[in-house]
Order: structure tokens, then sequence, then C-alpha cells
């Protein structure tokens, strides 16, 4: 048996017409943006196909734009995969797919999700910046100096690139001492997966234990603690304590090494975690087939390569 692995992307991985060539080919993909439109009282739909760009990429927008684009994708490829995994909001969709969470909650789920997050820290006062060429123990030395604030590790993606996230003047300091050969600013509008995030994170926990959860019909690995997980229980307490937390992205490929995985394949828009995952398994002693799905014509050379 092929062992494969889905990954759904999370935020950033979001642009405009996204979706939009599943909607004009599929009667499922019209239903789910039908039913995503009519949950959140407002044209989701139209925010993906036509933006505009700087509305979709508000928040409370972007999560349940990519989780209704994640999902038509994992339902359209078809079948179950070994295991799964998302990369922050993508958890969401991960659970969605594997039948923890029902679609309707999830949608709700990530809207408010997105709205406690950009009410956590005022716009402006926060910021999040990715750090290229170094490893984690460099930069979490580097943020233990930082005096001016609060600024933690949001995302450790692969071993050489990990993302910062705090108040704005404590991540301009912290790039001061890390010297990387490349840093970027993140055009986010809050400082997503740090302590900053606690207020967001209560709130959601309180939404969290009034949707139900199922257990997963394959095992999960949640970003919190890059384990696998199996029951319904550990994925609420996992979204729970995500929002606050570093997403251990780089450990979750190597789950997916340990595990043994033939290939893997991203559900939805865009293909950052495909290619983090390419970069990341050179150096594997066998490197799986990898594949980004995010339209009809993606899906159908995905299908192709995996023998259909």
């Amino acid at each position: 048996m092929v062992k494969l692995a889905y990954l759904f992307p999370g935020q950033a991985s979001q642009k405009v017409g996204m979706g939009l060539a599943f909607y004009e080919e599929s009667s499922f993909a019209r239903e789910t943006f039908a039913r995503a439109d009519e949950i959140l009282g407002y044209a989701i739909s139209t925010l993906c196909f036509e933006g505009p760009e700087d509305k979709l990429k508000l928040t409370e927008n972007t999560q349940p734009a990519l989780l209704v684009v994640s999902t038509i994708a994992f339902e359209l490829f078809g079948g179950d995969p070994y295991l799964a995994a998302g990369h922050s909001l993508g958890e969401y969709s991960a659970l969605v797919a594997a039948g923890a969470m029902r679609f309707e909650d999830a949608v709700l789920l990530v809207h408010k999700r997105g709205q406690y997050m950009q009410q956590a820290v005022p716009v402006g006062e926060g910021a999040m910046a990715a750090i290229l060429g170094k490893e984690l123990a460099e930069v979490e030395e580097s943020l233990r100096a930082v005096k001016s604030g609060v600024v933690e590790v949001a995302n450790w993606n692969s071993r050489q690139q990990i993302v910062i996230a705090g108040q704005k003047e404590a991540v301009e300091e912290a790039l001061q001492l890390i010297d990387s050969p490349r840093a970027v600013t993140l055009p986010v509008s809050a400082p997503f997966h740090c302590e900053l995030m606690l207020s967001a994170e209560e709130k959601l926990s309180y939404d969290l234990d009034h949707v139900e959860f199922r257990d997963p019909r394959v095992p999960i690995i949640t970003n919190v603690d890059a384990e696998i997980i199996r029951t319904g229980a550990q994925a609420r307490d996992g979204l729970k304590r995500q929002v606050s937390r570093t997403v251990l992205w780089y450990r979750t490929m190597e789950i997916l090494r340990q595990e043994g995985i033939d290939a893997a394949v991203e559900l939805g828009s865009g293909s950052v975690l495909s290619g983090l995952l390419k970069r990341e398994s050179r150096s594997w002693d066998t490197r799986p087939a990898i594949h980004a799905v995010g339209d009809p014509e993606s899906l159908a050379a995905a299908r192709g390569a995996l023998g259909g």
C-alpha cells in the first residue's frame, strides 16, 4: 500500500482567484462555496474569486477562504491518506477531511479564530518576520537577548526557515541581533503564535468546547506537539493550545520521514508546504513524490502521477 500524506496550507497561501477553477467545473465546489457563504453571512466565494486582495488578506476572511478551498480540493481528489497534517489554520482543514469536525462548524470557528487573533493586538503594534539561513538554536539565543518586549518563535518551518512574532519593536530588535543572511518582514495584520495571542486562545477555547469532535478516520499530526493523534479529544486540545504556541512544522516533516511516506499531496491554495517538503526531503534516504493540488489541472496531474 502506498503511504500517502495529505497536507493542508495555512495563512499566506491565499490568492485572489483561488477556488474559481474548481467552482466552474464542479457542482460539489459550487455547493460548498454556497454553504460557506450562508454560514458566514457574506460571500466568501466572491472574495476568493474577485478579491479585493486587501480584504481577502484580513485574517477573519483568509482563514475560512483557505479552509473552503482545501476542503473542496480534498473531496475532489478523493480517498483517505495514510496520515494528514495542516499548517496552523490548515489543521482545521485536516480535521474536516478526516471527519473529526463538521465542515459547517469549522468554517464558523476559523472565522471567529481570525477575529479573535486580530482583536488580540491592535493593528501596527505587532509584527512577524521570516528568518532564513539560521538554525533554531541560534534564533532562540538571539531572542533571549531582546530587551524591548515580547518576541518568540512562531513557526519552525524547516531547519533554516524560522518565523518570529511579537511586539513590533521587539521583532525589529531581534532582527538586528539575529543578523540573518536573509530576513523578511511578513505582511500580516497580527503577530500569530506567540503569547500575545493568549486572549484569542481563551475565547476560541470556549467555542471549541461547544463544538462536537469525533475520532478522525486517519491519524493527524498536530502543530502544537508534532505528535500523531487519533481521538477527537486530542484534536480539540491541540487546537486550543495552538493559537499562542509555535507551529512545529519541521518536526511534522520529520514524522513524515519516520513514517516512511511514499507521497505527499498539498490540498488547497498555493504550494508553500510542498515546497518546504521538497527542500527538506533532499536529505532523506528515500524522497517521496510531492504534488500540490489547487485546481482541476493540478488535480488531474497528481492523480495521474500517483496511479489514479
